[in-house]
């Protein structure tokens, strides 16, 4: 249940806040006693080796999987009492950015944007026309509406991905490995594009294998190892 809170309050208060909680996929055991906090314009990295927890954990934001024991709240949701019927209300104000892009190979890019309105309640064909031309903007791809994902570069379908995870204006855009299938340039310009709209107002978490980017780009760190997730105070 959500409660009457003036704006400052609303601004103060963490968006995501898990207390204590213990993650589990297919009855094993991933993350143990998580506690972590998101802060609205905040930029968080979660680091660590593959199969250590990090997308597991970001699944367990946007209702994929079920959080147990503890207090794991998300934009004033409690995910271990949300109901199915609420997930597509939190999923509206959430972005989520995947590596393999995951876009329809079948239609356009704008056609791929338009999907994604429509899908979320956009009706007004002007609006929806003005929404993407001002996304598409944003990430430096106005002029490809019409190509084809196979027809972009790696890059370029990864700023299309961070596109369609803004159409909503999110308060939150969780960016699985967003660069881990770029090259090094590319992906220092995606992490600088995923800031830029940090700044704007959208807290972020990454996940990443690419320590260099931590130095690069400083925010806040944390480690999944050993079935825990720590806040890293090292880097």
């Amino acid at each position: 249940m959500k409660t009457g809170k003036n704006t400052k309050q609303m601004e103060e208060q963490p968006l995501i806040v898990y207390r204590n909680v213990d993650i589990n996929q297919q009855e094993l055991g991933i993350l143990n006693d998580v506690n972590f906090e998101l802060r609205r314009g905040e930029f968080v990295y979660i680091i660590g080796k593959v199969g250590s927890g990090k997308s597991t954990f970001l699944k367990t934001i946007y209702g994929e999987l079920p959080a147990c024991n503890g207090e794991p709240q998300v934009l004033e949701y409690n995910m271990r009492e949300i109901r199915p019927g609420q997930i597509p209300a939190l999923r509206r104000r959430l972005g989520i950015v995947f590596q393999d892009f995951q876009l329809l190979t079948d239609r356009t890019v704008e056609e791929n944007l338009k999907f994604v309105l429509r899908a979320t309640g956009w009706k007004d064909r002007t609006a929806i026309q003005n929404r993407i031309h001002e996304v598409l903007t944003q990430v430096g791809m106005e002029n490809k509406g019409y190509k084809m994902p196979n027809e972009l570069s790696g890059g370029e379908q990864q700023r299309i991905v961070i596109a369609r995870a803004i159409l909503n204006k999110p308060e939150i855009i969780l960016a699985d490995e967003p660069t881990g299938n770029l090259d090094v340039e590319t992906g220092r310009h995606i992490v600088e594009l995923l800031r830029d709209i940090c700044r704007q107002g959208s807290a972020i978490i990454m996940t990443t294998h690419n320590l260099n980017l931590l130095t690069e780009y400083p925010g806040t760190v944390y480690c999944c190892k050993d079935h825990r997730l720590q806040k890293d105070t090292n880097l």
